[in-house]
């Protein structure tokens, strides 16, 4: 992985579960909906100054991508 390049997509750990956790509730607020279902799914990383989070997460319908971290953007546009 070149600097500042994303990892693999790799498939979700208890560790990305646990961040995805942690963000739920303001992907919720932000979209204006709850979700009974939240799994992290797979995942990238990208190592700059600190570590940025790039998670697929499925939801109760669908899937949603959760960037996690201090100026976090994405590696590949995936769409929903």
């Amino acid at each position: 992985m070149m600097c500042g390049g994303c990892s693999d997509t790799r498939p979700a750990t208890a560790e990305v579960q646990a961040i995805t956790d942690k963000v739920k509730a303001q992907l919720e607020e932000k979209e204006n909906k709850k979700y009974s279902t939240f799994k992290a799914v797979e995942f990238q990383t990208q190592v700059v100054a600190g570590t940025n989070y790039f998670i697929k997460v499925g939801v109760s319908y669908t899937a949603a991508h959760a960037d996690v971290g201090s100026g976090a953007r994405r590696c590949q546009d995936r769409g929903p």
